[in-house]
């Protein structure tokens, strides 16, 4: 099945600390444009979505029947976050019949950070790595053309150290000081740029028609959720 490049895409993140959507849609001189928006928020994803991709789609003058395509990121990320973006997404498809297609919370870390200073990261093999908390963190890595060269996974910080090649790598994301602060200790520096990314929802929707389309999106938890349901204890039967 053959891509299409000019398509109109409504494309969302909601993965980490920050919400943004993003459509791609024909311009007023005939190229097309990215209409955005986007808040940091350490909760709340849920509620702010769908009123924002309302907020986006007016300002773009776009309708759900005019998209071609929806994108989300599937993850890793927060466990309400995550499922937040994963569940807009197919209600929207459902209720629209349109595809949607996925894309890693890392490697739209990766798009995000080439849209923002190409030149600085062209050619440059990448490790994408968010601060996971208790020791760990995401990370997944990259050719020099941006191609994954292993799925997303979290790993203890020594782990994550040990996955990296020695030398020609550049760190990306709130994990980089953390491995760069690890990896000072054994004298075994790393060039970490851009510690403060997150993804970015047009970077996403200017990709969106290179990513191959699913019958669904799935999430990709990564770390179970915090809060687990007390298997010892039932209700009180009635």
């Amino acid at each position: 099945m053959g891509y299409r490049s000019a398509m109109t895409v409504l494309a969302f993140d909601t993965c980490f600390g920050r919400l943004s959507v993003a459509v791609r849609h024909p311009g007023d001189d005939g190229t097309w444009a990215i209409t955005s928006a986007g808040e940091s928020l350490a909760t709340g994803h849920a509620e702010r979505l769908l009123p924002m991709v309302q907020s986006v789609m007016r300002e773009a003058r776009v309708t759900f029947t005019d998209l071609q395509r929806i994108a989300v990121s599937i993850g890793p990320g927060t466990f309400t976050g995550v499922r937040t973006g994963i569940a807009a997404a197919r209600a929207i498809a459902l209720a629209t019949g349109k595809p949607v297609c996925g894309i890693t919370s890392l490697g739209l870390m990766r798009a995000t950070a080439a849209g923002t200073n190409e030149a600085l990261l062209a050619g440059r093999p990448l490790a994408v790595t968010v601060d996971a908390r208790r020791g760990e963190v995401y990370i997944q890595l990259f050719s020099g053309d941006g191609t994954p060269l292993a799925e997303p996974q979290i790993l203890p910080v020594d782990a994550a150290l040990a996955l990296l090649p020695e030398a020609g790598v550049t760190l990306i994301g709130s994990g980089g000081p953390v491995l760069q602060a690890a990896a000072a200790l054994s004298g075994w520096p790393f060039e970490t740029l851009l510690p403060n990314l997150e993804p970015d929802a047009r970077a996403l929707a200017a990709v969106a028609h290179t990513l191959p389309i699913t019958e669904t999106v799935k999430p990709l938890y990564l770390r179970a959720p915090d809060a687990k349901p007390q298997t010892a204890k039932s209700l009180p039967r009635a």
